[in-house]
């Protein structure tokens, strides 16, 4: 791996994994429309690694993912970066592959995927969060 600058390399470590401000937003709509869920569970599915979902909706096995738009590649959103533009393209496809398989595996092991994009209104995302957990049977 190339150097890379010491500032660029400070912004990186910075981006969380999880309880990010899109994440925090939605999981308020969601506890506000009366849902209770699991945040960064692992799913396990026979035959498979853990898959950790953003929400979980155990009972009713609904898995709800928030998608960044850079890291997943939002078709509205996402940029390119200039700088090692092929590593961040192979980077951003794999990403979009495991989530593809990811989703698989779910709906294989009877779980419902929910892909959210970060630039999704929370209480829109919410209510259509609610509307499928609600329907599903516990």
């Amino acid at each position: 791996m190339p150097d890379v600058d010491p500032k660029r390399r400070e912004i990186m470590r910075s981006n969380r994994r999880r309880d990010t401000g899109p994440e925090l937003a939605l999981r308020r709509a969601v506890h506000k429309a009366g849902l209770r869920y699991r945040v960064d569970f692992p799913i396990r599915v026979a035959g498979h690694r853990p898959i950790r979902a953003d929400l979980v909706f155990t009972r009713r096995r609904v898995a709800v993912f928030l998608d960044g738009c850079f890291w997943h590649g939002c078709p509205v959103h996402a940029t390119s970066p200039v700088i090692r533009a092929r590593f961040w393209a192979d980077k951003i496809a794999v990403n979009r592959e495991r989530d593809r398989r990811h989703d698989d595996v779910l709906a294989g092991g009877g779980w419902t995927v929910i892909r959210i994009w970060e630039h999704e209104d929370p209480s829109e995302a919410a209510k259509r969060i609610a509307s499928i957990v609600l329907s599903r049977r516990a």
